[in-house]
């Protein structure tokens, strides 16, 4: 893997809850690729991959949505805007529509069945996608604007960054709602990181309920393990999830890890480690196992 070429592979990297260790495990698995690969901070709302990656050559681009703006001169009043909108953006009393744009998906829906093509689009900033490189790694970075409450539009931007013959790891947003699903949907594997506690137990299993509905293949990385109990070892036997790696609760990844400093970069036991996930990644995806399996 790491290579250039057809068969190049997108893996996303998710977690049923926040502060498990996902983006720690996104970083270092980046870290040991041996050719070119693009890491995409798709945690849009709190991105945070930069600080573990000293990049350079940083450029940004705009993102935005198209949001509806009414000609009250020509609009009829008829109101078939308001009724196609799913999201309640635009509505009318009786006369002139009124435009929520926060709430616009920029689906453009309403444009198209306004009779009098009273409705036009103008474009509404919600974020930039930023994209800089260190050494092998090309570091892809969707930052929502403050206030914006719409991630997976920038998420899509994000990922329609990617080149398509690099390999790319992707850093989804915690959780099981629709930022995840944006970032996740059409990648080949998922790595579900989790803790041994009954929080993390809890929400590992929400997150694959996710990516069983999704059909993704998944395999599961259990972060600080030594730090808890073993319902979530339990927990994938019986439901015959793999565990890939276990990352034990070390106290010298927790120092290197609070100055910045890449676990695989300082410790050579953990690099081995990583290379193993990578190998058993590379092994599964190499049988074309891609869709509607499990790891």
């Amino acid at each position: 893997m790491g290579e250039k070429g057809e068969g190049s592979v997108k893996i996303s990297i998710a977690s049923g809850k926040g502060g498990t260790g996902k983006t720690t495990v996104a970083v270092n698995l980046a870290r040991i690729f041996d050719g070119d690969v693009v890491l995409a901070d798709c945690d849009v709302e709190e991105p945070n991959a930069q600080l573990f990656l000293k990049t350079s050559g940083h450029n940004e681009k705009i993102v935005s949505l198209p949001v509806p703006e009414v000609n009250e001169t020509l609009c009829d009043g008829c109101g078939l805007c308001s009724k196609i909108c799913q999201f309640s953006a635009i509505v009318t009393f009786g006369t002139a529509p009124l435009v929520f744009p926060e709430m616009c998906h920029g689906c453009g829906g309403c444009t198209l069945v306004c009779p009098p093509k009273a409705i036009s689009e103008h474009p509404r900033r919600i974020g930039v996608v930023e994209t800089s490189r260190v050494d092998n790694i090309t570091l892809v970075t969707g930052r929502l604007d403050v206030g914006v409450a719409l991630a997976p539009p920038l998420i899509r931007a994000v990922k329609n960054t990617l080149p398509e013959k690099i390999d790319a790891i992707l850093d989804a947003p915690p959780g099981t709602s629709c930022p995840v699903i944006a970032a996740i949907r059409d990648t080949d594997i998922v790595l579900l990181v989790t803790e041994p506690t009954p929080f993390g137990l809890n929400d590992l299993s929400l997150a694959v309920d996710m990516v069983r509905e999704l059909g993704l293949p998944f395999g599961v990385i259990v972060n600080r393990m030594g730090a808890g109990d073993d319902r979530v070892q339990k927990f994938c036997q019986k439901e015959n999830i793999l565990t890939l790696i276990e990352i034990p609760d070390d106290r010298r990844i927790a120092e290197n890890y609070s100055r910045g400093i890449l676990m695989v970069d300082a410790l050579p036991e953990y690099r081995k480690l990583f290379e193993s996930l990578m190998q058993k990644i590379h092994t599964r995806i190499g049988k074309g196992e891609r869709k509607h399996a499990y790891l």
